[in-house]
Order: structure tokens, then C-alpha cells, then sequence
């Protein structure tokens, strides 16, 4: 299994990677500000139900991050925030996230769902439909997408695609379509839209006609032009006391119609964001360069990864120390007899089967053994949002959890049950415990 498209261009993106001119003010990497000092492990945070809940920050989130940084606000150790929101600029997040928790934070520190798409460079030079709310256009084009459409673009260009809405279906004389629309060679769903019915028949008829919307269908081809989503939660954490649909519900309608109507299967090229390696994997990169502006000297050993959902954090963090491990095994087994010995914390027996190229994120090949990566990665559950020990309780008995998760799998049809993704390597009340526990591990003093 490979880095897409490798480690190294992953490497050199990132370091030369800007969000635009909005952040050409933002001090690089080099610049920033840290209490330096040796360690060995960074922190993975995720957002929503772990730091705040909607626009509302959660208590102990603000008391933690007073100790994570010193009385100058330089960070101890690297502290990345990966969320699956995708409908908003690094920059615009990274305000947000400094305001409600009263601390510095910079847009390098934080990764949306869509940040692995600039190493799709095979898609950079192709005419994509973007779906989703916010600035996407702008996203799109700061990750590196020459030709983009949005969906309201294609409304516009042929408005008579678009008649759910009573409202706003064309009035008057026969509106004439726009014949200057190139044809569309991808789609791109960065996270839920506003208005799902539009979207859903627009991508519809995008996939149908093999990207020419405006065309009368004709024999159908299959697989359809590249799909790439990011964000596959089916729910998430906000002001109500109960879950709210995510971009995963979104994706599971749209691939509901689009196998009623042709009795096939939507594809996805790649499925990114949590819990796909792929994130987990520019999540290291971003914890290697903050490592880096530490002064630290020696390579990152463990990452923890903090958050309130089960099938996205949790198993997303499982999945890729699941994939580390993989990697020392196949170092290992590059050095041949007598290379390195039994790897530390290895299976012996009964190793986990081959990861898909769906669980990476659009990527197949072989583990990279050259890389330095991180011995593993550990995961917490805390319980302030999506899970809550008021509301469930993660089965004890392995047979238990088997049947309650095949019974109800909130993960992406593509994405295979195993349910001891889902159990963490720790459960704690909220993400001031789940510091604390961190810090205690590691034997550092967090105060």
C-alpha cells in the first residue's frame, strides 16, 4: 500500500502547500512558536463532540489547552485537529478553533476532510462537479482544481434540470441552455449541500450521461466518471441532545438512487477523511513537521487519537495503527533472516487481513517500508458527543458487539465490518481526561 501518490510528493505538497492569499499573513512551520523540549508522541484531536458542540465550546476542552501550551501559548508537543467538516477553508477553521478555545491555532495544525485531495494530482487538470455548502469552489481551486464546477453552476447553465421545487423552475418562454458547459470528467462531494434533492438529480444526471448533463441519455456506461467523497459520517455531535445526519446520509441516498435507476452499484474512485488511512496518514505528515518545529530529533513513536464517534475516530484510528503495524511487518520482511527480530506488539498468528484500497482512501499497492512512521497509534473514546455511556455501553463480550454492530453498521457500505475496529484503547469522560491519560502514558509532566 502506497502513499498516494508518495510519501515524499506528500511530503514536499505540504511543505509548499499555502491556503491562497488569506494566508499569506500565517507564519510557516518554521516560525511558529513551541516550548521545545524531546518527546515522542503528538495528539490527534478531532472537533465536534470532542473540543465543541455546534458553535459552543465544551468546558474542559478550553481547561485542557490551557495546559498544552506554556505562558508564552508555544504548544508542548504536536497537536493536529482532524476533523471530517469539509465545507469551510484551513484558515476560516483555525480562527474558529483559536476563538473558543482561546488559544493560538494555526492553519497548519488543522486537516478538513478534503486535505488529502491535493495529492490527487491525477485529477487537478480534469473539469470537476463539486458538491457541498461553503466556499467549495474556492476550496477546490486552493487544493489545486483548475476547471471546477459547482452544482448551482450547472443549475444555471441548464435550468431545466432542477423542478422539485415548484418555486424555482424556470418561468415564461423555454430558458435555452448554456452550450459552452465543457463535459464534466469527475465529481467531487467535499460534505452535505444545502438543498440534497438538487444535488442528488444533478449528479444523477452528470453520472448518466457520462458528464454531459444536458444530453439525452443514451446506452449506459458503467463504471460511471470518477466519484471522490470526503466525510463518510452518517452522523455527528451539535447543540441537540441527539445526533445530526452527516455527509454519510447524504451518500447513502445518493447511492440508493443511483443503484434504483440502474441497478448498479455507485462507485467511489476515493473515499477520504476519517476513517480512510489516507487522512490518518497526511494527519502524520502534519505531526512530523510540527515535530519538526519543536526542535525534536528523533521521530514521532506513538499518536493518540482523540474522539466521540466509534465507526469514524475510533475505527479510523484502529484501522491505521492496524496499517503501521503492516508496515514494520513488511520492514521487517525487506531485510530478510536475521533483519530485525519479532516486531514489537505483532500478531504472530492470525494477522488481519490485507487492507482495501477503499480502507486507504482510493490507494492499492504495497505497505511503504522505506518511510519512518510512528510504532502506533492509539485511540480514545471520550463521551461528549456522538457516544455517550448515558445512552450505550460498548459490549464487553466479543460475540456480543458481533451481533449488536451487524445488526446496525453506521460505516460506509465500502468500508468492511469488524467490530474490533470500533473498540478503543481507552474510554474516558472528555478530552481533559483523555489529555491527562495521554501525558501519564508517556510519563511527562503535563503541568
Amino acid at each position: 500500500m502506497q502513499r498516494i501518490p508518495s510519501f515524499r510528493l506528500g511530503w514536499r505538497l505540504l511543505q509548499s502547500a499555502t491556503e491562497g492569499a488569506k494566508q499569506t499573513c500565517v507564519s510557516p512551520p518554521s516560525l511558529r512558536k513551541y516550548s521545545h523540549g524531546q518527546g515522542s508522541f503528538g495528539l490527534l484531536f478531532d472537533i465536534d463532540g470532542v473540543l465543541v458542540r455546534g458553535t459552543t465550546p465544551i468546558p474542559a476542552a478550553k481547561q485542557i489547552f490551557r495546559d498544552l501550551v506554556d505562558p508564552a501559548g508555544r504548544y508542548k508537543v504536536p497537536v493536529v485537529f482532524v476533523t471530517n467538516a469539509g465545507n469551510c477553508l484551513r484558515q476560516t477553521k483555525a480562527e474558529q478553533l483559536s476563538h473558543l478555545l482561546e488559544v493560538e491555532v494555526s492553519p497548519d495544525q488543522v486537516m478538513l476532510s478534503h486535505s488529502p485531495l491535493r495529492m490527487f494530482t491525477q485529477f487537478h487538470d480534469l473539469c470537476v462537479l463539486v458538491s457541498g455548502q461553503g466556499p467549495i469552489k474556492e476550496v477546490a481551486q486552493i487544493l489545486g482544481f483548475q476547471n471546477v464546477i459547482t452544482v448551482d453552476m450547472l443549475r444555471e447553465a441548464c435550468p431545466l434540470l432542477d423542478v422539485v421545487d415548484h418555486n424555482r423552475r424556470p418561468k415564461g418562454p423555454k430558458v435555452p441552455e448554456d452550450k459552452s458547459l465543457p463535459q464534466i470528467d469527475a465529481v467531487i462531494l467535499f460534505g452535505e449541500p444545502i438543498r440534497w434533492e438538487t444535488n442528488i438529480q444533478l449528479i444523477i444526471d452528470v453520472l448518466l450521461t457520462n458528464g454531459k448533463p444536458g444530453n439525452v441519455q443514451g446506452t449506459l456506461r458503467y463504471p460511471h466518471i470518477p466519484v471522490l467523497a470526503c466525510n463518510m459520517d452518517l452522523l455527528w455531535m451539535a447543540e441537540a441532545k441527539n445526533p445530526r445526519f452527516g455527509h454519510g446520509m447524504f451518500l447513502v441516498c445518493l447511492e440508493s438512487v443511483y443503484k434504483k435507476i440502474t441497478g448498479y452499484d455507485l462507485k467511489y474512485e476515493a473515499l477520504i477523511g476519517k476513517p480512510s488511512v489516507v487522512t490518518y496518514n497526511y494527519a502524520e505528515l502534519l505531526v512530523r513537521q510540527q515535530a519538526e518545529s519543536l526542535g525534536w530529533t528523533e521521530p514521532v513513536e506513538t499518536l493518540y487519537a482523540i474522539g466521540d464517534n466509534p465507526m469514524a475516530d475510533i475505527y479510523g484510528a484502529n484501522l491505521y495503527n492496524r496499517y503501521l503495524q503492516a508496515c514494520q511487518r513488511a520492514r521487517l520482511q525487506a531485510k530478510g533472516p536475521g533483519g530485525g527480530g519479532q516486531l514489537k506488539g505483532a500478531a504472530t498468528v492470525d494477522d488481519p487481513p490485507a487492507m482495501t484500497s477503499t480502507e486507504l482512501g482510493g490507494v492499492s499497492g504495497m505497505y511503504g517500508i522505506e518511510e519512518r512512521l510512528p510504532e502506533r497509534c492509539s485511540s480514545i473514546l471520550v463521551c461528549t458527543g456522538v457516544y455517550s455511556r448515558d445512552q450505550q455501553d460498548l459490549p464487553q463480550d466479543p460475540a456480543c458487539a458481533l451481533k449488536e454492530q451487524q445488526r446496525i453498521f453506521h460505516g460506509h457500505r465500502d468500508f468492511r465490518f469488524d467490530p474490533s475496529l470500533t473498540q478503543p484503547s481507552f474510554v474516558v469522560q472528555d478530552v481533559r481526561e483523555a489529555v491527562e491519560l495521554v501525558f501519564q502514558q508517556e510519563g511527562c509532566p503535563l503541568g
